[in-house]
């Protein structure tokens, strides 16, 4: 099948290169002529594990291909997956739909043939009817039906997500694309559930499933307080949770907060679309609430251990919102970085994927090393907020000779604790 990819970035890239793999003829549209023009050398744009080995693959058997121009990705398409951003809007923090517009706006154009238009992009609830009713009336020949097919792949897990889905939702009632769909993904029948609900059905279960695990999140994070004053152990309390088949054990890792692309505007967005409909989301509401003030807390739990400390010098190691992706868009380290920084301590970082991304953000704000060891050379405290491999891997001797004051907080719990202390180090965890 011929399938177009609008929007390159963490979900439309993945998206297109696993497509790919399938066996479909695939073709990436977006604006970004830089960006296009790196794909097209054979250069990734972003950092997503196991991706490049099959972007290479695929460029090399001509199974994909990237392009600026609509016209030309879109004339022979069988089904078009839109993956454009939904920022959160800068006033009401609503969806920002914007580049959907724009998307459907000129795709509408190029339409020959009857096509599949797919929502891949995470879209506020009616979207699709939006959608339809912009085509239709830029094109009234155009021979189409839109599906809501929302992406469950989680960054730095994109690839095994996209091949080991714990479901595929389709949102539509069309049986002529429901024929199609099933033939694009023939791949996974008998291997996963086909979920087939009406458009609006599916464009709320991936906000309601977003919001779900960001509050799942935030609990976790809250019962990792209770546990630090109590003299409990959040580790064991969260493998004894998630025993618990009704639970499950994902997403009950504590740390400094959700961030990344989806959880942060999804619930947001959420929280928008229940106000304009005259209802409240209280559990919602208070996990966005709870988790800004998470990593103001975090902030403040490293400044305490340099509050003794004349000028300290803050190690910072991960930068990237979560390990196996260098995306930093609303990542919690940044976040906490710039919290400390009100505080005027000098901060070093290291993170071995995102220091490009960071940079954009941070500028000259903080310094950087090239590895995690010459992070710590003379600091006062090594703050872990990434959960990296490599970070597991600190060698504690190393660590207390060069740092100034050898105290670490490991807000991903992934060191020793007792190896730590034992070395002579300074260790706080996260509900320990």
């Amino acid at each position: 099948m011929n399938i177009t990819i609008i929007g390159t970035g963490y979900v439309g890239l993945p998206t297109g290169v696993c497509m790919a793999e399938l066996g479909h003829k695939v073709i990436c549209v977006d604006r970004d002529e830089n960006k296009i023009r790196s794909l097209n050398s054979g250069i990734m744009t972003l950092f997503e594990e196991d991706l490049e080995e099959l972007f290479h693959k695929n460029r090399k058997e001509k199974n994909i291909e990237f392009t600026t121009s609509m016209k030309t990705g879109i004339e022979n398409a069988d089904l078009i997956m839109i993956a454009v951003g939904t920022p959160p809007h800068p006033i009401t923090k609503e969806a920002d739909m914007k580049y959907i517009h724009a998307a459907t706006t000129e795709l509408a154009e190029h339409l020959t043939g009857y096509t599949v238009i797919a929502t891949k992009s995470t879209v506020p609830v009616a979207t699709g009817d939006d959608i339809e009713s912009l085509i239709s009336k830029r094109n009234p020949q155009a021979d189409f039906d839109v599906v809501s097919l929302p992406e469950f792949l989680r960054e730095g897990f994109a690839v095994h997500d996209f091949f080991h889905p714990d479901r595929i939702v389709i949102g539509t009632t069309s049986e002529r694309a429901k024929t199609l769909i099933t033939q694009i993904y023939k791949y996974f029948e008998g291997k996963t559930v086909f979920h087939y609900v009406n458009r609006r059905s599916s464009e709320v279960i991936k906000y309601a499933s977003n919001a779900f695990l960001a509050m799942k999140i935030h609990y976790i994070n809250e019962m990792a307080n209770f546990c630090e004053v109590t003299g409990a152990d959040i580790s064991e309390v969260a493998t004894g949770m998630g025993l618990d088949a009704r639970i499950g054990s994902r997403f009950l890792s504590p740390g400094p907060g959700y961030g990344g692309s989806c959880f942060p505007k999804d619930t947001l967005a959420m929280s928008y679309m229940a106000r304009q409909n005259n209802l409240e989301m209280s559990l919602v509401n208070a996990t966005i609430e709870g988790n800004i003030k998470r990593k103001k807390d975090i902030a403040r739990r490293i400044l305490n251990t340099v509050k003794d400390v004349d000028k300290p010098t803050i190690s910072i190691l991960g930068l990237a919102f979560k390990q196996g992706t260098d995306d930093c868009r609303e990542s919690p380290a940044i976040d906490v970085i710039f919290e400390l920084l009100q505080y005027k301590v000098k901060v070093i970082a290291y993170d071995p994927k995102a220091m490009t991304l960071a940079q954009e953000l941070l500028n000259d704000k903080i310094g950087y090393s090239n590895n995690m060891y010459d992070a710590l050379e003379n600091t006062d405290c090594l703050v872990i907020l990434t959960e990296w491999d490599e970070f597991k891997t600190l060698d504690f001797e190393i660590v207390k000779n060069k740092m100034r004051t050898p105290t670490i907080v490991d807000c991903r719990n992934i060191l020793n604790k007792d190896q730590a202390i034992s070395s002579g180090i300074n260790y706080l965890g996260i509900g320990k």
